[in-house]
């Protein structure tokens, strides 16, 4: 049986490993079939589409791109979308200079608190290949100078939504996201939706044109996932899921999948080359 997962991260953005050895990984963990959808790049897909090639296992080009939509923030997944499209490298750049500022910004608020930390202790946690800058940088440099106990502190007391280092920053709807990823030639997934605002909100993306629903994830409850699943499907819309993965300090890749028969329609509509769509 093959084994599926299509929601990975390279420290393209914020995972830890680069796109080879993610691929790596996959293939270690037995993996058949993944996704690289760093957060608002696909500065790693062409590396990670290569490294396949050379390994029994398929990537699928993809990206999270982050969206406010009213008071949340929502991402939203695009997969089979060529990784050269203007949409998409037009949105990188922006992302890159958005998240540059906004982060220099938290570095501030922070030092403001008697907090001694430097945007380039933040660039040295990213890496140098690093074309997304996000907050869980900032946390792992905090946790390297020793100003928390352990990782998610950082969010607990300085870096989530309303504590005192948070910055908010301008991001694109989700409607514009949708038409993003179409214009990439590729389909629109909203990822790990919040229940309360799924609820509220799915017919209105599904009429934006949004395809599909990630409803399988390893912390996501069995009656949860079904919901979702029923819910996506009765919209015509297609049911997908991923590990979310970051590196090997969380878990081992493999260690969660999703069968082919929970996202075959979905598997079907690409071959996993750049952009391509059957």
């Amino acid at each position: 049986m093959k084994r599926i997962d299509l929601h990975l991260h390279s420290h393209a953005s914020d995972g830890h490993l680069p796109p080879t050895a993610v691929v790596d990984a996959a293939a270690a963990g037995g993996l058949d079939v993944i996704a690289l959808t760093d957060h608002d790049t696909v500065a790693g897909v062409r590396e990670a589409i290569e490294a396949a090639r050379e390994r029994p296992i398929r990537v699928i080009p993809g990206i999270e791109v982050s969206t406010r939509h009213g008071e949340a923030e929502l991402h939203i997944l695009g997969y089979f979308v060529d990784p050269d499209a203007e949409s998409l490298l037009r949105h990188q750049e922006g992302s890159h200079h958005r998240r540059t500022d906004r982060m220099r910004r938290m570095v501030g608020k922070l030092q403001e608190q008697g907090i001694p930390v430097e945007y380039e202790d933040v660039i040295r946690e990213a890496g140098p290949d690093a074309a997304s800058i996000g907050r869980p940088h900032l946390a792992r440099a905090l946790l390297a100078g020793g100003h928390t106990r352990y990782y998610g502190e950082a969010f607990e007391r300085f870096l989530a939504d309303g504590r005192s280092a948070f910055v908010q920053t301008e991001f694109p709807t989700v409607r514009e996201a949708i038409d993003m990823i179409h214009a990439a030639g590729g389909v629109a997934v909203w990822a790990h939706p919040p229940m309360d605002v799924f609820d509220r909100e799915i017919r209105t993306f599904a009429e934006w044109g949004m395809e599909g629903v990630e409803c399988f994830r390893p912390n996501t409850s069995p009656g949860d996932s079904l919901f979702l699943e029923t819910a996506a499907r009765n919209l015509g819309m297609f049911p997908t899921g991923g590990s979310d993965w970051h590196g090997p300090h969380r878990s081992r890749l493999g260690d969660f999948y999703v069968r082919p028969e929970d996202v075959r329609e979905f598997l079907e509509l690409g071959s996993g080359a750049p952009g391509e769509r059957n």
